[in-house]
């Protein structure tokens, strides 16, 4: 884009508050320098790496990047064999320590629900050379000096060094012990690398030794003792020796790294860009931004409760800046300080930060566009050494915009056709208007005159806005209001703040009347049109509710009726099966009866346990009949059924109040029947009412088996005294004899006592099918403590 751009909307002031964020030099230096640009996938690339460094920030898994210098110089030269030093080893050493720890980050996480596909793809482009790294890590401290482990010999020599210097230091040590009185100062220090004592200066020649320095005052020399000139000499050679053997490691590790220059050059641009985009992310995190959908079109522009970047969004008026297809021009008009000149600059640098790729300070469903150019006209553009005035420079600039737009860019001007006679100002900007209309260029301009105010009504690409003012309290709002004009209130004011009514009418005098007549006429447009507006929001907002109820309505019923023939299809596949499982259980029961009928002689008894363990079976066919009776599905079909059925005098139907089951002997008015329970009759509304379908009776096969009375079984059976587990098995036996005797009723005896039998009984009796009805006997027959036993036929 034009540079121009960058100084009028101060872009530099982003582009350091996201250098701020970074932590590597290559980072800094890709930040400083971002710019934006018109390339949708550029863009959309750089939001979706900043929402997977949100992604990861939110559970707390941050990028391991550490601070980096910049080590592009180090790479050069040993790209031409030259050797680095201790500070640029260590740079490498940290390099090569980043793009491991960055590396072992994705690898960590790549098990977990962390969708980064982007960051992802990044990290496994690093190159890992672990055996250079743990060399330098071995041998290179961080601060760029050499480990005594670098090598064998350089441990040998600090190891002499150190041994040297105690000798050294003991002998100095009983030095100060016995000619103390001739030192300033009973220590031992250094001066030149050598070790030496601090002497008063009338005892130098008495001491003896060489002079290595003076204090300031001149009244202590340093001397090096005779005694331990050699010691020192030795310390001097052995130091010597150390500063050979560090540079021979550093020439040595030089010579490692050669070879993978181009490997470390390419992860140090890796670490520089995730650096980078977790600086995007901090930057947008400290802004409270959101990322912004990028418009189809390019040209849709909508951005919701924006405010500029370095205003504090917690105090600051958000506001909402939007074109839509009705327009491509905003014209912005309001008093001075109002916030019209704010309000285009948050829109210009937003349109520069969504273009660079970066979050903007603006709610969520944002949309941003995208311009080729952006062009501003904002401030004082008067130039001294031009020789040109205010209204020169902005139109000097305002020329060179109309030269170079199209249709793929955002025009910005603040004040269009100020610094000169008002009539021909307005005269000016309409037609600059019209150019910019005929580019279809979108555009931003302030303006203070009424004329445009209407052209921005009459205009079919034009839309007035204005920003708020508060005539209560005489101060601006900072509220932008798209498709409102600012109202010309400067007489209106003036006498709120105490000019004379006089002068203040006799100004309304001198105004044009054109110019009163222009704003009566806007004021009355502006009413009429909010009114119309607010009429066409309300009938929108009423259609689209009813589209969307239609559209909730018609899914529902399209998944209930869905829904209820997949279910109902499912229950009576199931019916079906079941039913046929236990025909084919049923006939095989039937052939091993009549199979024993046909091999025993003709009157034979039947032995009671055969006939017992016969019946069980049974019994057992109509236990899934229990499932089914309660399947909610069929159960639900049954009721819809029910529902569906058209009552009739003497349809059975169940009452829901009083779930009792009658029959229907009267219809009257308002649906309301007459349902018979027993000896009651009552009158209730059919919404009570269900109808009971007749019970039919389910086809039975004959079969004749021909079995003798069972021997010695009693009407009656007496449990007292008994274990709980004995009575209910006796309990089971003998039912299944009273049955097999033809007893249509038997007594249990199961006593008093603690109620246990008692209870075990009753819910024995609840259970078996074959029971019609039990209760207990009548006082003369044992009362509680006898229970009488009808069975069914």
């Amino acid at each position: 884009m034009n540079t121009k751009i960058y100084e009028t909307l101060e872009w530099a002031k982003i582009t350091q508050a996201l250098a701020k964020e970074t932590v590597t030099a290559l980072g800094k230096e890709q930040a400083l320098h971002l710019e934006p640009t018109n390339q949708r996938e550029i863009i959309e690339a750089s939001f979706r790496a900043i929402d997977e460094a949100w992604r990861l920030n939110a559970e707390q898994k941050a990028l391991p990047i550490a601070r980096l210098d910049d080590v592009s110089g180090a790479l050069k030269r040993l790209d031409i064999a030259g050797v680095l030093n201790g500070k640029e080893l260590a740079m490498i050493t940290r390099l090569l320590t980043i793009s491991d720890e960055l590396w072992r980050f994705f690898s960590g996480i790549a098990g977990e629900e962390i969708e980064v596909p982007l960051l992802t793809h990044e990290a496994e482009q690093i190159q890992r050379l672990n055996s250079l790294r743990r060399e330098l890590t071995r041998a290179i401290a961080d601060d760029g000096s050499v480990f005594d482990e670098a090598s064998h010999e350089l441990a040998h020599i600090r190891r002499s060094i150190k041994s040297q210097s105690a000798k050294i230091r003991a002998q100095l040590d009983r030095m100060i012990r016995t000619q103390g009185q001739l030192l300033t100062d009973q220590l031992v220090t250094i001066r030149n690398d050598r070790y030496v004592l601090p002497v008063k200066v009338e005892y130098r020649h008495q001491f003896g030794g060489v002079v290595h320095d003076q204090s300031a005052s001149g009244q202590t020399l340093y001397i090096e003792p005779a005694a331990v000139q050699e010691l020192n000499n030795d310390v001097s050679n052995l130091r010597a020796a150390e500063q050979n053997e560090i540079a021979r490691i550093y020439r040595e590790l030089s010579e490692h790294l050669i070879p993978y220059t181009k490997e470390l050059a390419a992860n140090h641009q890796i670490i520089g860009w995730f650096d980078f985009v977790q600086a995007k992310y901090r930057l947008a995190y400290q802004m409270n931004a959101t990322q912004p959908k990028i418009a189809k079109d390019g040209r849709t522009l909508h951005f919701n409760q924006a405010v500029h970047p370095f205003l504090d969004r917690k105090t600051a008026v958000a506001n909402d800046i939007y074109y839509e297809a009705g327009y491509d021009m905003l014209i912005i008009t309001g008093p001075n300080t109002g916030g019209k000149t704010i309000t285009l600059k948050t829109l210009g640098l937003l349109q520069l930060m969504g273009q660079a790729g970066l979050y903007l300070p603006v709610a969520s469903g944002s949309v941003l566009a995208i311009f080729d150019e952006i062009y501003a006209d904002i401030g004082d553009e008067q130039s001294i050494e031009a020789n040109l005035s205010t209204f020169s420079g902005h139109l000097t600039n305002i020329i060179h915009i109309l030269n170079q737009v199209t249709s793929r860019d955002l025009v910005i001007i603040d004040e269009l056709g100020a610094g000169t006679d008002p009539k021909e100002g307005a005269a000016l900007g309409i037609a600059i208007l019209n150019r910019l209309a005929n580019e279809e260029a979108i555009v931003a301009t302030t303006t203070h005159y009424p004329e445009l105010k209407a052209y921005a009504f009459e205009h079919p690409k034009s839309m007035n806005a204005s920003v708020e003012f508060d005539d209560e309290t005489l101060s601006p709002t900072y509220r932008l209001l798209i498709g409102e004009p600012g109202r010309s209130n400067a007489l209106e004011i003036s006498k709120r703040l105490g000019l004379d009514p006089l002068i203040v009418e006799e100004a309304r005098g001198y105004l044009d009347q054109n110019s009163q007549d222009l704003n009566a006429m806007i004021s009355e447009l502006d009413e009429e049109r909010q009114h119309y507006e607010q009429e066409l929001r309300e009938v929108r907002q009423e259609a689209k509710q009813s589209e969307k109820l239609l559209r909730d309505l018609a899914k529902v019923y399209a998944d209930l009726q869905q829904n209820k023939e997949r279910y109902l299809e499912k229950a009576r596949q199931e019916a079906n099966a079941l039913v046929e499982r236990k025909r084919k259980q049923a006939d095989a029961l039937l052939s091993e009866i009549r199979n024993w009928q046909l091999n025993h002689p003709q009157g034979e008894a039947i032995k009671e346990h055969d006939l017992i363990e016969k019946r069980h079976a049974f019994n057992e066919l109509s236990e899934e009949e229990q499932n089914l009776k309660k399947n909610k599905v069929l159960n639900r079909a049954k009721r819809q059924a029910n529902r569906d059925h058209q009552l009739a005098v003497g349809d059975e139907v169940k009452v829901i109040p009083y779930d009792q089951v009658g029959t229907l002997v009267e219809q009257r008015a308002d649906k309301q029947w007459v349902v018979q329970m027993g000896v009651l009759k009552m009158e209730l509304n059919e919404k009570d009412l269900t109808y009971q379908p007749p019970k039919q009776k389910a086809r039975q096969r004959h079969v004749t088996v021909h079995a003798h009375q069972a021997k010695n079984v009693a009407s009656d059976l007496d449990l007292r005294g008994m274990r709980y587990e004995e009575a209910m098995q006796a309990l089971d036996t003998y039912i299944d004899q009273a049955l097999l005797a033809g007893y249509p009723q038997v007594t249990i005896i199961h006593g008093f006592g603690t109620g246990v039998i008692r209870n075990g009984v009753w819910d024995y009796l609840k259970k078996n099918s074959r029971v019609d009805d039990f209760h207990y006997a009548p006082h003369n027959m044992g009362g509680n403590g006898a229970t009488i036993v009808t069975f069914r036929h």
